[in-house]
């Protein structure tokens, strides 16, 4: 039995904070898991300057109305649910998830949930589990699924490397250079076809 697990933002959709840092033009806020590694570290700086900046979810949740899907991406996602089960494992916030799960025909998500006061301020966040991606696959192994993953960021390294099968797409040259044994893929037809041979 085969699960595909796939990484959302990067991969799917584009990254939420980038989008909303253009559309506030806070430069701060472009930073993500590509960049920052330590996920609490990312995302109380990320609070941090919401405050500073008097931001909240309303905000974002608005800037999210307007993101569409990578082109292509809910063709992947059909082709490939068409032929094997396929979960998402983000680390994004049920708070943010449901606009693009609705583009992309409401795929099965595995994500957290942020903290928000009733003035709408983001306070913190509740991570579903620790190491929430690799924790997922770990436990998607012990109950008799093979597990196949792709993601493009630091967060996404543990569940590709538990994997029977694991690969980068639209990853950092960076990434790539320092994981050269993990295969790297920029088009969903290339993605498509590595997971396909793995199943």
């Amino acid at each position: 039995m085969n699960i595909v697990c796939l990484d959302m933002e990067g991969v799917l959709v584009p990254e939420i904070w980038i989008a909303f840092a253009e559309e506030t033009g806070i430069p701060e806020l472009r930073i993500t898991t590509r960049d920052e590694p330590d996920y609490d570290k990312l995302m109380k700086y990320r609070i941090g300057i919401l405050k500073e900046h008097g931001l909240g979810l309303k905000e974002i949740q608005a800037t999210i109305e307007k993101i569409q899907v990578m082109d292509g991406a809910k063709e992947f996602l059909d082709e490939l649910r068409s032929i094997t089960q396929v979960v998402i494992l983000s680390d994004t916030f049920d708070q943010f998830a449901a606009p693009l799960m609705k583009k992309l025909g409401w795929p099965t998500i595995f994500c957290n949930t942020l903290e928000v006061a009733p003035n709408g301020e983001i306070t913190g966040y509740k991570m579903r589990c620790q190491q929430s991606k690799l924790t997922t696959v770990k436990a998607l192994q012990s109950i008799g699924f093979d597990t196949i993953a792709s993601g493009d960021s630091f967060n996404d390294l543990g569940m590709i490397q538990a994997s029977k099968a694991g690969f980068l797409f639209k990853s950092t040259d960076k990434i790539k250079a320092d994981y050269p044994q993990i295969p790297a893929y920029e088009t969903y037809d290339e993605l498509l076809a590595a997971i396909k041979a793995a199943l």
